[in-house]
């Protein structure tokens, strides 16, 4: 899944666009909630040495929440990685660049998005 794909889902879905709270910044989006304004997930473009590769080209993620259970479980998975600049225990980092399933990503969307939503009282 590429980055436009990506937002294309989540826009289709949940008819949520990033948001780019960095002044000057248009390279790293946020994805919120409209309630409650929590993240569900994390745009970004990164050199790809900051996943523990040699690359320094710079390369599409993006982050999202997950069961700690499922996060280990896929750090060994072809484009999963620890939570780039995220808490790694509930976030994980999925490469933009058509290596981790179409399917997969988003089935982790979709789970960030409930993880993160406001719970009924």
């Amino acid at each position: 899944m590429t980055r436009k794909e990506l937002e294309e889902y989540i826009y289709k879905t949940y008819k949520v666009r990033p948001d780019y709270p960095w002044k000057r910044d248009r390279e790293n989006g946020v994805f919120r909630h409209a309630d409650n304004n929590k993240w569900f997930a994390i745009a970004m473009k990164i050199p790809q040495n900051r996943l523990g590769t040699d690359s320094e080209k710079m390369i599409d993620i993006v982050n999202v929440k997950a069961e700690p259970v499922l996060i280990s479980g896929l750090w060994n998975t072809p484009g999963f990685y620890p939570a780039y600049h995220m808490n790694k225990t509930n976030w994980i980092t999925i490469a933009l660049d058509e290596t981790a399933p179409d399917d997969m990503v988003k089935m982790l969307v979709n789970m960030s998005f409930e993880e993160t939503r406001k719970k009924a009282m």
